[in-house]
């Protein structure tokens, strides 16, 4: 039985070897179908897996509470001297502290100061936070060290450069040690001394990471909160044309964590109904909850929904391919009539012909499946190049190639295969050996 199986796979070869073109057109619709379904899978995988990265840089036990302007507020923006008083205050910092269950609790006050050095100014934000920060949010020491609480209680006039306020600040120079100004002489100003420089975040513009932050962590400057507060008070000031934006903002944001994972969802409902204590309605308009687990589940239900769409379009190619085969092999069996009557007449059964045409259409599938699992990789794994190359720097098209998508997609050409093939191959055992001998 095994010689037989090898005779006949050898000869199927054989004739398909004979129409090389035509064989490598007829299995066009599987490469096409196999290729798209890991291309558009990698790119699904790619966004869950920036998702996950983002929330491990964040952290998926913590909850972000952040001070946001109010919609009626706005109108009150172009009015010349008017104070805007909104946002989280250090009473509701006290009531959030009394939470269970947390691991931690950190205040942020973004400043809005200039930072420069010299006649250099950076675009970046100076925060007045705790030193419990860096492990909360996971920041990492490129070189130097932290602020400690000794430094905080003091109120040192130190702070700890993001990775891209450094390279803004100090492009050639070493910044340990040096000295940069937060600030205007007219509304006050803090010298501090750099005394650590941090790793890239990897929150890329654009990603839903850093749309949650809504700044750049690695344009950060972080300096005592204690410090904050005496050079600067709780007024942020803006100038615009014709007027001057005046608003008392006590805390900017406020980090939570919590214990563990599963107890995420739940804080975050609590410490919303604990900030909005007061207030009529029940719910603040100054004051918003985010979570960075939210990433990840919004990420794996858009990951769903798009493999669910895009498997489902490149499945219509491996149909159409498969169609495709069908045809080919019907007008095969009309081509090798006479050859179907011969073998007949030498003894060849019903199966033996139908194994041949089977065998053949399953081979063009295979060859098929493989030829697109290499194109389908290829351009997964060229995908993100590509986009550097015609993008911009700052781009990025991440790509994550899944092992089931690959195998199930070869798979399923093996199968399309012997489905649309068993047809022909049927019609073809079916003949009359007798007319099939007088064909011409």
């Amino acid at each position: 039985m095994f010689s037989f199986l090898l005779e006949t796979f050898a000869l199927g070869l054989k004739n398909l070897r004979l129409h090389k073109l035509r064989s490598l057109l007829t299995a066009m619709g599987i490469i096409l179908g196999v290729a798209a379904v890991i291309v558009m899978v990698a790119i699904g995988e790619g966004a869950k897996r920036e998702a996950l990265e983002q929330l491990q840089q964040l952290g998926a036990k913590n909850i972000l509470v952040r001070s946001t302007k109010p919609p009626e507020s706005t109108e009150a923006t172009g009015r010349t001297q008017r104070t805007l008083t909104y946002g989280l205050k250090r009473t509701d910092l006290d009531r959030l502290e009394t939470l269970p269950d947390l691991a931690a609790i950190v205040p942020l006050r973004d400043t809005e100061q200039k930072v420069t050095r010299g006649d250099v100014r950076a675009n970046a934000n100076a925060i007045g936070t705790t030193p419990q920060i860096f492990g909360v949010i996971n920041l990492r020491l490129a070189r130097g060290q932290f602020f400690d609480q000794l430094q905080y209680d003091r109120a040192d006039a130190v702070c700890v450069l993001g990775y891209r306020a450094a390279k803004e600040l100090f492009p050639f120079e070493e910044p340990i040690g040096q000295q940069v100004k937060v600030g205007t002489t007219n509304r006050g100003t803090a010298i501090l001394t750099v005394i650590g420089v941090l790793e890239p975040t990897g929150l890329r513009a654009g990603s839903e990471g850093a749309s949650m932050m809504q700044r750049d962590l690695d344009l950060d400057i972080y300096f005592p909160l204690t410090l904050a507060r005496a050079a600067f008070g709780d007024i942020n000031i803006r100038n615009q044309a014709g007027s001057q934006e005046r608003k008392q903002i006590e805390l900017s944001e406020v980090w939570l964590q919590a214990r563990n994972v599963a107890e995420v969802e739940r804080l975050s409902g609590v410490a919303e109904n604990v900030v909005a204590l007061g207030v009529e309605g029940g719910k603040r308009k100054d004051v918003e909850i985010k979570a960075p687990i939210q990433i990840l589940r919004n990420a794996e239900r858009l990951n769903k929904m798009f493999n669910f769409i895009m498997v489902g379009i490149a499945s219509f190619s491996l149909v159409v391919g498969g169609i495709g085969i069908m045809n080919i092999m019907l007008a095969t069996v009309t081509e090798r009539t006479r050859e179907i009557g011969i073998r007949r007449a030498l003894g060849a059964k019903r199966k033996h012909i139908t194994l041949q045409f089977l065998i053949e259409t399953t081979v063009i599938s295979l060859t098929g499946g493989l030829i697109g699992v290499g194109c389908g990789t290829a351009i997964a794994a060229g995908l993100p190049w590509l986009v550097r190359r015609l993008g911009s720097s700052e781009q990025s098209y991440p790509t994550d190639i899944a092992a089931w998508s690959v195998i199930g997609s070869f798979l399923v050409s093996g199968m399309i295969g012997i489905g649309f093939g068993l047809y022909p191959a049927r019609m073809a055992a079916r003949m009359n050996p007798i007319e099939a001998l007088r064909h011409e």
